[in-house]
C-alpha cells in the first residue's frame, strides 16, 4: 500500500523515534507486513538504541553492500531483518513488523553506494510479495534525502519531513524542503509540538501540508530512541495514540497521490518489479 520516506533537518528532530513509533503502530490489513529500513547515511541508532546492543551488528544495512555489488541484494535483504512484532528482539523475521537496522559508523556509507538503487527497486515492488505484501517506512535521517541515497526519497510514494515546532526546528527544514520539492514533488510534514508555533502557522510558512502533529513527550520518546524500560501504559500513552492516529492521514495521502499519478485505466497501486529470487 505505501512506501513512505521520513527525513529531517539539522539537530535532533526525532525522525528515528517517529519512524519506530509508526512501525509499532502501523495498521496491518490481513496478510500484510510492514518494514522499517533505517537508511540514514550518518549512522543509525536502532541497534544500540531500542535494541540495546542485544544483536550487536550482525544484522543490518551494512551487510548489504557486498550483496549489492554481486547483484544479490534482493535475496540478502530478508536475512538482515529483525522481528519487532512482540516488542522485539527476535532474530528470525517471522512476524509482521520488521526492521532493517542502519549502519553503525558513517564511514560505512561509502560502501553502500551500489546498494541504494537496488534498494529503491526492492522497496517499490515489495508490496507485491506473493505471500505477504509489505508496506515500507524508510528512515533517511537528516541527510539521507540528498546525496547518493536520495533515490530512496525520489522513488517513495511520499516524503515526510519531521520537524519540531520551534524557530530552530522550522528553520532547519525550510531550506531543505524548498530544495527537495524540485526533486521529489509532494512533501508532507509531521510536526512535533515542542515550540509555540501551531500547525496552521507552520503550514502557511513552509507551504507544505502538516499531515499530523505529535506531542513532545521526551520521557516516552526515550522508550523508542534509547530502549529505556516501557511504562505499563506505554502502548496507550498520548504519544503512541498520536503516532497511531498519524498513520491514517499518511496512508490517505499515499492513496491520493497514487490515484493522481496512475495512468488512466491503469493500476493505482504502482511500484516497481522485484526479481523472483527475492522471494
Amino acid at each position: 500500500m505505501a512506501v513512505i520516506a521520513l527525513a529531517g533537518g539539522t539537530g535532533a528532530p526525532g525522525v528515528t523515534t517517529t519512524a519506530l513509533g509508526l512501525l509499532l503502530s502501523w495498521p496491518l490489513d490481513p496478510g500484510r507486513r510492514v518494514v522499517l529500513a533505517e537508511c540514514d547515511p550518518d549512522g543509525g541508532s536502532v541497534l544500540y538504541g531500542l535494541l540495546q546492543g542485544t544483536l550487536s551488528d550482525r544484522y543490518g544495512l551494512k551487510n548489504l553492500s557486498v550483496a549489492a555489488r554481486k547483484g544479490e541484494l534482493p535475496e540478502a535483504f530478508w536475512r538482515q531483518l529483525v522481528d519487532m512484532t512482540d516488542d522485539g528482539r527476535t532474530e528470525q523475521p517471522t512476524g509482521d513488523r520488521l526492521v532493517l537496522p542502519g549502519i553503525t559508523d558513517p564511514a560505512q556509507a561509502a560502501a553502500l553506494a551500489p546498494a541504494w538503487e537496488p534498494l529503491a527497486d526492492l522497496f517499490a515492488g515489495i508490496e507485491r510479495h506473493p505471500q505477504f505484501p509489505h508496506d515500507v517506512l524508510i528512515d533517511l535521517g537528516r541527510n539521507g534525502a540528498s546525496g547518493p541515497s536520495a533515490v530512496l526519497a525520489q522513488r517513495a510514494d511520499l516524503l515526510v519531513m519531521v520537524a519540531r515546532s520551534t524557530m530552530r526546528g522550522i528553520q532547519a527544514v525550510q531550506m531543505r524542503i524548498e530544495t527537495l520539492q524540485e526533486r521529489v514533488g509532494e512533501i508532507g510534514l509531521l510536526l512535533v509540538e515542542e515550540g509555540p508555533y501551531s500547525a496552521g502557522e507552520v503550514q502557511r510558512l513552509l507551504k507544505v501540508p502538516v499531515v499530523a502533529t505529535l506531542p513532545h513527550r521526551p520521557a516516552l520518546a526515550r522508550v523508542l530512541s534509547d530502549g529505556v524500560e516501557q511504562p505499563r501504559s506505554f502502548a496507550r500513552s498520548e504519544l503512541m495514540r498520536a503516532v497511531a492516529g498519524a498513520t491514517t492521514p499518511l496512508r490517505q495521502r499515499v492513496a491520493l497521490r497514487r490515484a493522481r499519478l496512475a495512468p488512466r485505466g491503469g493500476p493505482v497501486n504502482g511500484g516497481g518489479e522485484v526479481t523472483a529470487g527475492a522471494w
